[in-house]
């Protein structure tokens, strides 16, 4: 089952595919008689770039055969370059995954080399003219491609949606290779942990903090604030003692997810995580309560970034490897 991410940009995909489709037919239509002949077909596809609203929008054109091998100049909006005549781009992304037998097909967005900016290639594949007659796919020519800047393409109003899903993401293997020859040193923020989860607590039910990190093993702690969403501040130990001082009193977003009455709860399970056992053990913890995501970071190196509701329902021996 797709995330609602992957299904955004599959829909996105899907309104470019629409979008580009036609003008690459054009193209094809004009191109598929002079194939061979690389004048002619550079000629057309320089007319075919300026004359389409579509294909104005973008970087550059060529035709390639079956195999890769450039068959036309490089075709941009005000010249053509030559020095890409016959030259092998096979090993380009596009040309690694599945080529489209008929139609068009999107590779996925890669960053150009020359400007540094994310771009899109759309493949389009050039057959033999068939007879009207036969059902029958005239042969695989190659293929017509245009790059394009996703900045020159039409663009979408919204963000894709935030993903609360429970992600786990494997860390450094060196780390999780030298595991089981360290154990939990104990740090000055272990030493006073339950002063610092109560000003914590604080911080996010009452001082306009939203998002907060606290690391464990190397006593400090990161702050993101409702008033001031585009900016972080990073506490030591000895400063988080009055750090309910450094931020004034607000009131608790309405549009949190997580429930001030849920707080208390996450930061003791990120407490038991932290003294459950000295080997595998809790090093960074953190929350948001507008997105009720909780992510952990371990001794082996290994995350998870998990929703608070599916957090609370894991108990100790979940997260040490037993059910």
């Amino acid at each position: 089952m797709k995330s609602t991410y992957e299904n955004s940009i599959s829909q996105r995909k899907a309104r470019l595919f629409d979008y580009l489709k036609g003008s690459m037919q054009n193209v094809v239509e004009h191109g598929v008689d002079v194939w061979t002949e690389q004048q002619k077909l550079d000629a057309t596809l320089q007319h075919c770039f300026n004359s389409h609203p579509v294909l104005k929008r973008a970087n550059l054109m060529y035709a390639i055969d079956a195999k890769g091998v450039q068959l036309s100049s490089n075709i941009y909006r005000d010249h053509i370059d030559e020095s890409g005549y016959g030259q092998s781009l096979s090993s380009r992304p596009y040309f690694l995954n599945e080529l489209p037998e008929q139609g068009i097909r999107l590779s996925s967005v890669y960053i150009d080399k020359l400007d540094g900016h994310s771009c899109i290639s759309v493949v389009k594949a050039v057959r033999e003219l068939s007879n009207e007659d036969s059902d029958e796919l005239g042969k695989l020519l190659g293929y017509i491609v245009a790059d394009f800047s996703l900045l020159s393409l039409p663009g979408e109003n919204e963000t894709t949606e935030d993903r609360r899903i429970w992600m786990q993401i494997k860390g450094d293997p060196s780390i999780r290779g030298t595991l089981f020859m360290q154990s939990r040193v104990q740090s000055p923020m272990d030493k006073t942990i339950d002063d610092t989860i109560s000003t914590m607590e604080e911080l996010l039910q009452s001082r306009g903090v939203f998002h907060a990190k606290l690391h464990f093993s190397s006593s400090r702690a990161t702050l993101w604030l409702y008033d001031d969403p585009y900016r972080y501040r990073v506490h030591t130990l000895d400063e988080l003692e009055d750090a309910c001082l450094a931020y004034p009193a607000r009131s608790y977003p309405k549009d949190a997810v997580v429930s001030p009455e849920q707080i208390p709860v996450i930061f003791k399970q990120f407490k038991t995580l932290r003294f459950a056992d000295e080997t595998v053990y809790l090093r960074a913890a953190s929350l948001n309560i507008i997105n009720g995501m909780v992510a952990l970071n371990f001794s082996c190196d290994g995350s998870h970034y998990i929703p608070a509701e599916e957090f609370l329902n894991r108990g100790e021996m979940f997260w040490l490897g037993s059910k």
